[in-house]
């Protein structure tokens, strides 16, 4: 197990600058998700502490060792790519033994190291036959397998699972995410779902346009977002977001948006008459039957058994709010929505930072 740093990371290609002074830690045995839409850098972010990509300014560490110029053989990392990249003339066991082949190693010790990750991935039936052979998940599983036997000090994952079915997906995070509670080493992990990250991660880096935007825990950035990208990005559905101007008056302070008053806790940092973003959760918003609260139209329903996503339009504007459970309400219905200001969040309308 290892730490990682990364101190004023920059990363051009050519005139194209792609990665912006990145820096961050990671501690030893964390498990961190790089999250962002594509083109955000998060990738190259990887591929630069796996030594696939140069460095074009800043510094990297694993265990406070500069690795800006070493190898990827000499970094003591195994990655797991979206693709699997394993070799088709091979068995299972061939692929996973394939490493340790090239260094040499012990066959005693090649043996043991591929029957011990077998037998944590589940892949005993499955050593003698080849990937061609092998279902998307099960081929993943070899590719995990094959980082496994190497007992690396950092494990890489690239988007591993963005070739997999839905359901497939949902297994496999269990599967990867039981496998760092069992094998506790550091894992830096990239992907542009959100959910992935949500579900796995011990702490989140938001990426976008080559910079950080917030740091933390899973928790952390759903219930405070640092600024309005995060506050959009984490989170499914995403956040309703509504532009407006913040009132203050006799002690209490509310949103005007849409022709309707939203409840808001009082920011002393803000000022009567400022330009805002007011964002609040699907699932923070309550359908009321009392008649009471902001009148909203029914476009969509859409019941998923457990829950009903509604959407909605205020104003002109729509809004999508999730109900637990089952309703009686059909399109075209007027329903009320009633929202707590200690869920709400407010942004501020020019730097889209968070109001605290």
């Amino acid at each position: 197990m290892a730490s990682v740093s990364f101190k004023n990371i920059e990363k051009s290609f050519g005139a194209t600058k792609i990665i912006h002074g990145i820096s961050f830690d990671i501690s030893d045995g964390e498990f961190v998700v790089l999250v962002g839409p594509s083109g955000c850098g998060k990738s190259t972010l990887l591929r630069m502490l796996a030594g696939l990509e140069p460095i074009s300014g800043g510094v990297i560490t694993i265990d406070d060792k500069v690795i800006n110029d070493l190898d990827s053989k000499d970094r003591d990392i195994a990655m797991v790519f979206q693709s699997y990249a394993l070799y088709p003339h091979m068995t299972v066991r061939d692929n996973m033994a394939f490493s340790l082949k090239l260094r040499k190693a012990d066959a005693e010790l090649t043996n043991t190291r591929v029957a011990n990750a077998a037998r944590i991935l589940n892949l005993d039936p499955l050593l003698d036959r080849f990937p061609r052979e092998l279902s998307g998940g099960q081929r993943q599983r070899v590719a995990m397998g094959r980082a496994i036997v190497r007992d690396p000090k950092v494990f890489l994952f690239d988007e591993p699972l963005s070739n997999l079915d839905a359901k497939l997906r949902v297994a496999m995070r269990a599967e990867i995410k039981a496998l760092h509670q069992r094998l506790k080493t550091t894992t830096v992990y990239v992907t542009h779902d959100q959910i992935e990250a949500m579900t796995m991660a011990d702490r989140i880096v938001v990426m976008h346009d080559g910079i950080v935007e917030q740091i933390g825990t899973p928790l952390e950035l759903f219930d405070h977002p640092g600024n309005l990208f995060v506050a959009q990005f984490i989170g499914s559905p995403s956040m309703n977001v509504l532009k407006g101007t913040l009132r203050q008056a006799d002690g209490r302070e509310w949103v005007e948006a849409l022709g309707q008053q939203w409840p808001s806790l009082t920011h002393a940092q803000a000022r009567d008459g400022q330009s805002v973003h007011y964002g609040v959760r699907p699932t923070d918003i309550t359908v009321s039957a009392s008649g009471n609260g902001i009148p909203a139209k029914v476009i969509v329903v859409e019941p998923t058994g457990a829950e009903t996503e509604l959407l909605l339009e205020v104003g002109g504007a729509q809004l999508v709010v999730v109900m637990h459970g089952r309703t009686a309400v059909q399109p075209d219905d007027v329903v009320h929505l009633e929202i707590t200001a200690e869920k709400s969040h407010v942004f501020d309308g020019t730097t889209e930072k968070r109001l605290d």
